[in-house]
């Protein structure tokens, strides 16, 4: 079993190599790909160094699966490539998210439409994994009529340079700027590009990712999405009007018996998700489960998960795993 990890020297693809490793996946070569830059260095994968391959080689040693985290111009431009030798790409970007063809996939939801003629496989948005691993449940007991959902995500959604100007404003030293504006002591409603009816395109994501990954255009949707001087993950708070009624008990047994899913809610022991604790987990952490006493039917619910992880290298792993498992590759 051949596998490649496209964009190996992200933060990503660095999570991606240890999220292999973890789980333990029957790798019998493993493939580093990225930029001609970083041709022949070398990584660590299972306490062995392995010589980083450019795109050209990896491709003609047509591995069986490879793991993209490269960037939307580079999926566009080389996962089809793959695909054409035969292997099976699990990419990372957004630039197959939205394409009617290819799947956009979260295992625990929807894994059983894959089938091994799917050779682009699209993982979702980070924000939308975590939102739609604890919507599906009540979803599928209440239905969805409509989500209200504001974001305040880590600025390790943004890559390595987000990180260094984080540090560099709290050591107080001058620096390059990943955003437009200082991140540390500051909240930014700007993530990814404006787009033109005033959204974010991070905010339309999660519009039109969730439609498709829960397989129902009519759940209407509106986010505001946030990035904050937070390292460990990406929390939502997520506003939730069902058709049906409900009670919370039922909300927390569902959620509870979710695989994935974990519920941290007591607050009288002050046991809620925060982002601190979710760092370097795969779960999604769901609390302050509460009835909206505003309009019928409607619930409100605070999700946490760290967004290199379920939210990127996990749910990748994942889809790999269940191709392996099915003998889908």
């Amino acid at each position: 079993m051949k596998i490649a990890v496209v964009g190996v020297t992200g933060m990503v693809g660095q999570v991606m190599l240890k999220v292999l490793e973890e789980r333990n996946l029957d790798i019998t070569t493993l493939i580093p790909v990225a930029s001609a830059r970083s041709v022949g260095s070398e990584i660590t994968f299972k306490g062995k160094q392995v010589k980083v391959v450019s795109m050209d080689d990896a491709i003609a040693m047509k591995p069986a699966i490879a793991l993209f985290s490269a960037g939307g111009s580079v999926s566009l431009e080389h996962a089809p490539r793959f695909a054409a030798a035969g292997t099976t790409v699990i990419d990372n970007s957004s630039a197959w998210r939205m394409d009617a063809d290819k799947k956009l996939v979260v295992p625990e939801i929807n894994a059983a439409q894959l089938s091994s003629s799917d050779k682009i496989i699209a993982n979702p948005n980070c924000s939308t994994i975590q939102l739609v691993m604890a919507l599906a449940p009540l979803h599928e007991r209440f239905k969805i009529k409509r989500l209200v959902i504001s974001t305040y995500q880590s600025i390790t959604g943004t890559g390595v340079k987000a990180v260094q100007q984080l540090e560099n404003e709290f050591a107080g030293n001058q620096g390059e700027m990943a955003y437009p504006y200082q991140i540390h002591k500051n909240a930014l409603p700007h993530c990814d590009v404006f787009e033109e009816n005033g959204y974010t395109k991070e905010e339309l994501k999660l519009v039109r990712e969730t439609q498709k990954i829960l397989d129902d255009r009519t759940i209407a949707v509106t986010a505001t999405a946030v990035r904050i001087p937070v390292v460990g993950g990406h929390s939502e708070s997520v506003n939730v009007e069902f058709e049906n009624d409900f009670t919370e008990q039922e909300v927390r047994t569902l959620l509870a018996n979710t695989s994935g899913v974990t519920v941290q809610d007591n607050p009288d022991v002050n046991l809620y998700p925060m982002p601190l604790m979710a760092a370097g987990k795969d779960d999604v952490f769901v609390g302050r489960i509460r009835r909206d006493h505003s309009q019928e039917n409607t619930l409100n619910m605070w999700i946490v998960s760290d967004n290199l992880r379920k939210g990127a290298a996990t749910n990748a792993v994942q889809i790999a795993q269940y191709l392996i498992d099915k003998k889908l590759v």
